[in-house]
């Protein structure tokens, strides 16, 4: 299957199990409120750089003729990747639009808690009369999550990941966890390279632009100190 139909595929796998656990969960509390998951697809320009230059690795590992096999067989781009073998890879285009933006937005004002923008959602580009069609990349998670945000006027951002806050230094003997950053302090530490693009960079440069469009706060914390970091006693807060 192309890469776009397996996100889709993905996206409501996933989507599915995260709706009825949520759902299961707020039944048990006595919570009465509905939750949907949307297969949203995110509008990337073909002329977008990163069409030219594929970085993503994706898929499974080959060795050196495996890789040039499938490689001219499926077309694909192929790199090693960090010395453990080869890997197709692809582009990963800024998101310019969530088609469904305004489904979702319907969905929240009815009062249901909607999964949207997994995987970084479905790419779609335009093609003859302005219709859209499925394309093969894999959009950053944490700019589309700030583009869909953006969209439907959030106050809020919070990007969940693998540590509890933003750390100065991190993974150093110098490493100093930030609990709080204006957004002028982020893009100063982001410039000076303090936020590696494989790590925190993309999060931050999430953070800077929803706050730049309007946005109140981002939070940024692991899954166990969510809660606490939505009270303010945990996680690193971004305001303007």
């Amino acid at each position: 299957m192309p890469l776009f139909v397996c996100g889709a595929d993905s996206q409501g796998g996933l989507g599915y199990m995260i709706q009825q656990n949520l759902q299961n969960a707020m039944f048990l509390r006595g919570f009465d409120r509905q939750v949907a998951t949307v297969v949203t697809q995110v509008l990337v320009d073909r002329d977008d750089p990163a069409f030219a230059n594929p970085t993503k690795p994706i898929g499974p590992f080959y060795d050196r003729e495996q890789a040039a096999k499938v490689a001219e067989e499926f077309g694909w781009s192929v790199k090693e990747d960090a010395g453990r073998g080869w890997r197709r890879v692809v582009p990963s285009p800024r998101p310019r639009r969530v088609i469904e933006f305004e489904v979702i937005r319907h969905l929240l004002e009815a009062g249901v808690l909607v999964i949207a923008c997994g995987g970084g959602g479905v790419p779609v580009a335009k093609c003859e009369k302005d219709k859209i069609e499925g394309i093969d990349a894999v959009i950053d998670k944490d700019l589309a999550s700030e583009l869909l945000a953006e969209l439907i006027e959030a106050d809020t951002l919070v990007i969940i990941t693998q540590v509890d806050r933003v750390y100065r230094g991190y993974g150093t003997p110098e490493q100093v966890g930030l609990r709080r950053l204006t957004a002028a302090e982020a893009r100063a530490m982001m410039e000076a390279g303090e936020f590696p693009s494989g790590s925190m960079g993309p999060k931050i440069d999430a953070a800077l632009r929803f706050l730049e469009a309007g946005g109140r706060e981002v939070v940024i914390t692991d899954p166990e100190n969510l809660t606490a970091a939505i009270e303010g006693t945990s996680g690193t807060s971004i305001t303007v």
